[in-house]
């Protein structure tokens, strides 16, 4: 009789409890990934076997990377994937994630021009077209964010949008940073528009209507594009 294989590990660092995996949850199960969960204001970022897992994803946070006087976890996540992306290990990183990862790699990080929040699309440039972001297109992704960062040294930039020219990066083949958001469902969206009712009561041309609409008319196919976007990433990073 063979022996069953060897389920991966993947660690998703969370920020807020309602900001978690959504949509890539179940693409990691049947990837054959367990998915275990770390809270960064709670749980310690310095085990060994964080450091060491097949798959971290840093998830979204309504905090800037800048204020790590205020939330001095900050610190920890920052040494974890300096760790990680110094060997090569497969690291995700969506908005708050992505800022991390491009501090991380030794790029700034400060506050945009302008909130982006509500759906819309991202601008590919060559090589994103070319990467595992294809298949996003020309259609809406979720923009929830109002803080920006460098283009590290090394890293290839995939995407952009009018206000933020780095939308998205790839540093070498198993470092993938998002600052638009893929993995949120329309019904996971929910909670979000509870958490952060008053960035979006502040912030111009965003509404809860609005955003409610957005979800039920793109939510899906982004969905879909999330699990083919993922998937062809980890595939291209041998996880």
């Amino acid at each position: 009789m063979s022996r069953p294989s060897r389920r991966r590990r993947a660690v998703a660092i969370r920020h807020v409890p309602f900001e978690d995996l959504g949509v890539l949850a179940a693409l990691l199960h049947q990837r054959g990934y367990d998915v275990a969960y770390r809270d960064a204001a709670i749980d310690d970022m310095n085990t060994r076997d964080l450091a060491a897992a097949e798959l971290v994803v840093v998830l979204g946070g309504p905090i800037g990377v800048y204020q790590a006087k205020t939330y001095p976890f900050i610190r920890d996540e920052l040494r974890l994937l300096e760790r990680r992306l110094a060997r090569s290990l497969p690291t995700l990183g969506i908005c708050l994630g992505s800022q991390l990862m491009a501090r991380a790699l030794g790029a700034r990080v400060y506050a945009g021009p302008v909130k982006e929040l509500g759906f819309a699309p991202v601008r590919l440039t060559v090589a994103g077209r070319a990467s595992a972001l294809a298949p996003l297109g020309r259609d809406p992704v979720l923009h929830w964010h109002g803080d920006t960062f460098d283009l590290p040294a090394g890293a290839e930039r995939l995407a952009s949008t009018r206000a933020y020219a780095n939308q998205a990066f790839a540093f070498g083949r198993a470092a993938l940073a998002l600052q638009f958001h893929i993995e949120v469902t329309p019904a996971g969206l929910e909670p979000w528009l509870i958490g952060h009712t008053l960035e979006i009561a502040t912030t111009p041309g965003a509404s809860v209507a609005g955003l409610r609409r957005g979800a039920a008319r793109w939510g899906a196919a982004l969905n879909r594009r999330a699990h083919r976007l993922v998937a062809g990433w980890l595939t291209a990073a041998g996880a």
